[in-house]
């Protein structure tokens, strides 16, 4: 049985290893923060495909990573952008695979947006994997802000052992938010 103690990011890459091109800035983000505080979590980065992500050959190779990575994850952040929902291979391969044969929570982590109280309102920017999921109950999910006390919070809470409450909805409390630093 795997060892599941790291973090699994995914985020929509769009085909591109340009750093400001895609929310794989997001995922640096998380990276900076993690090395400049000595953060307690460990990263798998789901994109180290990224040159490799065209070329259908390699399909295979890629999704067998994907699932050792998984395999070995307690929780996975889900970087949701304002394109995500239109990637249509890795990242609904990647919550499929988390929710469905790994049974991990996804930290559904929103850039540019404050506190969250109706995750629906969000729907919008879901790939459709996870709208799917969320809908018929197969995915525990928590909706947070892309800020860093509030994912550092959720990788440190949520596990294959601990998941969210709220089903595919979960939310945090405005006491919660407010041990944040935000002002409710």
């Amino acid at each position: 049985m795997a060892y599941r103690n790291g973090t699994y990011v995914a985020f929509h890459a769009e085909g591109s290893s340009d750093p400001t091109a895609s929310d794989i800035k997001y995922y640096r983000m998380m990276l900076a923060w993690h090395a400049n505080d000595g953060s307690s979590f460990s990263f798998y980065n789901s994109h180290d495909k990224v040159a490799a992500v065209r070329d259908s050959s390699v399909d295979e190779t890629i999704k067998r990573s994907l699932r050792e990575r998984l395999d070995n994850s307690k929780n996975m952040v889900l970087i949701v952008g304002q394109r995500t929902r239109f990637d249509t291979d890795f990242v609904p391969y990647e919550i499929n695979y988390a929710a469905g044969t790994c049974g991990i929570p996804i930290i559904a982590a929103y850039p540019g947006q404050g506190i969250i109280r109706n995750p629906s309102a969000l729907s919008s920017l879901w790939p459709k994997a996870l709208a799917d999921r969320i809908a018929n109950g197969t995915a525990s999910v928590i909706h947070v802000p892309f800020h860093q006390k509030t994912i550092e919070n959720a990788i440190g809470q949520f596990s294959h052992n601990q998941l969210p409450s709220g089903g595919g909805t979960g939310i945090y409390s405005d006491s919660a938010y407010r041990s944040f630093g935000f002002s409710v």
